[in-house]
């Protein structure tokens, strides 16, 4: 699991990198992007769904997201695009593709609508951190709580 999560991370830095994100800002973002993928990890080994870890992954790194945006006074894509990174459903995209190619359609169904899922799995956990006021992350920086 420790090489997983290393391999998120510099998986979110090389993003980051290709993003143009500032390069002080690379160890947030791969802090939060392995946390997510940590996270995403211990959820489904203890018995979650794809989708569901998935929503849970994202609102952590939503929350992290938003948390060193507010502690670093940047924009939140910098640290948001490049940390959901490791969870983008980009496997059952691509199994998708094959196994229509092929011919195989209950697969293709299978594995398509396994995707969309998580896909909205992972917008609903943006949305759901987007809706908690900015105020909150504000305070929880001006007390000294660095999330």
């Amino acid at each position: 699991m420790i090489l997983q999560i290393c391999v998120a991370m510099v998986g979110t830095v090389s993003f980051s990198l290709l993003f143009g994100v500032p390069r002080e800002f690379y160890p947030w973002c791969g802090a939060i992007g392995g946390a997510g993928w940590a996270v995403y990890v211990l959820t489904t080994s203890g018995g979650c769904g794809p989708a569901g870890a998935s929503f849970i992954a994202t609102v952590v790194v939503i929350f992290l997201s938003r948390s060193a945006a507010v502690r670093n006074r940047c924009p939140v894509t910098i640290f948001l695009v490049s940390g959901i990174f490791p969870l983008v459903p980009g496997a059952g995209i691509y199994w998708t593709a094959y196994y229509l190619v092929t011919e195989q359609l209950r697969l293709a169904v299978y594995t398509g609508y396994e995707a969309v899922k998580v896909a909205v799995a992972i917008v609903l956990g943006i949305v759901f951190v987007f809706e908690l006021p900015q105020g909150m992350f504000r305070w929880a920086a001006k007390k000294g709580y660095h999330v």
